[in-house]
């Protein structure tokens, strides 16, 4: 995706506008349309997103003690629909769409944390470990039904995942004697890798998303500056209507 400026922002109760890509509500259904720039090549990347959940949640799960950081998990179970104009970027399948929101930076309350959603035969697990700052510690395990009720449940041991390509530090949750291992690379970083991790919860073997994040490195100085040139920007681009 592309860093615009705030001309390239609309917003509406159900649908938002970032430069020439959106996303709304359409008959229950998330529609998200992208139409981007790739990177390095400046390739166009066109297509659609289509998120169908079987239920939408009401709840919110605070980060922090002090609700500075927020995790929102609006449909933990959805069907995706994806179809881009590349050869083999077609496929349906099991998804989510939840997001976060703080009001400080990440790295100013946080070291390190690991999320992981599993799908399972009752819904979706989702697990949300993170070392904060001041030295205290985040272990939420949530379950969600299919139509979206959220149960609070006791999490199984963390399990160690073999590191990155960047050799970031992994864990996630697994029964005891279980090694959680990477079945799919999504993203790798020097501070953040994405993946589809292969485990077992209360006896059930799954296959689900995985992310860790390590803010010391992210909040080193030399790799901030990398990131202003890995994303294309157009500061000053505007609607034409």
């Amino acid at each position: 995706m592309t860093d615009r400026g705030e001309s390239a922002l609309r917003l509406a109760p159900e649908r938002i506008e970032v430069g020439p890509s959106h996303m709304a509500w359409e008959d229950g259904t998330l529609v998200i349309r992208i139409d981007e720039r790739t990177v390095p090549h400046m390739d166009r990347l066109r297509g659609e997103v289509r998120v169908i959940p079987s239920g939408i949640t009401n709840v919110e799960l605070p980060l922090t003690p002090d609700g500075a950081h927020v995790w929102r998990p609006f449909a933990p179970t959805s069907r995706v629909e994806v179809s881009m104009n590349r050869p083999g970027w077609t496929w349906s399948g099991h998804g989510y769409f939840d997001a976060n929101f703080g009001l400080r930076a990440l790295e100013a309350d946080f070291s390190y944390w690991t999320w992981a959603r599993m799908p399972l035969g009752r819904g979706t697990a989702a697990f949300y470990d993170a070392e904060r700052r001041d030295g205290s510690h985040l272990e939420a395990a949530v379950q969600f039904d299919p139509d979206g009720t959220a149960t609070l449940f006791q999490a199984p041991p963390r399990a160690q995942i073999r590191r990155s390509l960047w050799a970031v530090r992994r864990e996630t949750r697994a029964d005891p004697g279980v090694q959680p291992r990477q079945v799919k690379a999504m993203l790798d970083a020097p501070f953040y890798t994405r993946s589809a991790v292969s485990t077992v919860i209360d006896g059930e073997e799954t296959v689900g998303v995985h992310e860790a994040l390590d803010l010391d490195r992210f909040a080193s100085r030399w790799l901030k500056p990398m990131l202003a040139v890995k994303v294309p920007r157009r500061a000053r681009w505007r609607f034409s209507d």
